[in-house]
């Protein structure tokens, strides 16, 4: 068996393409434009190319971006401060924190200083709850990216088996609870679950999200799973030459595609994605914030 390989990139650029369509009607119809706000703090070398890729395709999906650079060293009660003033702008219509922060910054305090309503990250507390009790949240972007790959391919998800590697609260939790909202059975699985091969042999659905380098082995996958890789690991590549390096994910690409009934590459496969649906989650927000109709298929 040779697994369908789930292009992200394509998938991708479908996405910003409906988005953009919605933004111009928008603009014709109700002369809005959706702004995000995207806040940089400190000189971190991977955040700086990941904010001016967002800031890009933002300004090519017709919306407004604002970005805010910081210094290292700026207190925490300023980037409070830009935070509310973000919150009150009705310009803005999401507001996003590039994390990781500088270690003098309280990340639970910075989040949550947000507007719900603004929180296009969907890591505000509020999200978070509404999201487990199955209300309208704003949802975080790689689990909605993760899942619209899945609705496209599967169509209806009710009664797959899914698991889901990982715990994290960016990518783990906020993906099981998605699952189980399209009536997936869902197990919560990460490195200390005991026989971590059995369990994840049972899914039809696998979502690895554990930040180990190609963990995830061929013997590991039901024959004809879907295998949605989210981890992005940098290992060492001497094929390439001295001091160079390759991306993996946490799935052992080239064995599990033999079995998998389909399967995300790294890099092209879910890492488009996010940014993708950032650009939707602002989209949704701003519907939200004026009372108009969300989005059709840009949501959870």
């Amino acid at each position: 068996m040779s697994a369908k390989i789930i292009d992200g990139k394509a998938f991708a650029a479908e996405i910003r393409g409906r988005v953009g369509a919605e933004v111009a009607r928008l603009k014709a119809e109700h002369d809005i434009t959706p702004g995000l706000a995207v806040v940089l703090v400190g000189e971190d070398p991977a955040s700086q190319v990941y904010v001016r890729s967002k800031g890009r395709q933002t300004i090519e999906a017709g919306m407004n971006s604002y970005e805010h650079k910081l210094p290292a060293d700026t207190p925490e009660a300023d980037l409070l401060a830009l935070i509310e003033r973000l919150n009150e702008d009705p310009a803005v219509h999401g507001v996003l924190v590039q994390l990781p922060l500088p270690r003098h910054m309280d990340e639970a305090a910075v989040i949550n200083a947000i507007s719900p309503a603004k929180d296009v990250d969907g890591f505000h507390i509020l999200n978070v709850g509404r999201l487990a009790t199955g209300q309208k949240a704003m949802v975080p972007c790689t689990p909605l990216g993760c899942l619209m790959m899945l609705r496209d391919l599967h169509g209806n998800l009710s009664g797959m088996e899914a698991v889901v590697i990982g715990r994290s609260n960016i990518v783990g939790k906020p993906m099981a609870q998605l699952l189980l909202r399209d009536s997936c059975t869902v197990t919560i699985a990460h490195s200390r679950t005991r026989d971590l091969p059995g369990v994840v042999k049972r899914a039809d659905i696998v979502v690895a999200a554990v930040g180990r380098p190609e963990m995830v082995k061929d013997e590991w996958i039901k024959p004809g799973a879907t295998v949605i890789d989210v981890g992005i690991n940098r290992i060492p590549a001497p094929e390439k030459g001295e001091g160079k390096t390759r991306l993996v994910g946490d799935v052992d690409f080239e064995s599990a595609a033999k079995v998998a009934g389909a399967i995300t590459p790294v890099p092209g496969g879910v890492g488009p994605m996010t940014i993708a649906c950032l650009l939707a989650n602002t989209l949704t927000a701003c519907c939200r914030i004026h009372g108009l109709p969300e989005p059709e298929g840009l949501t959870a």
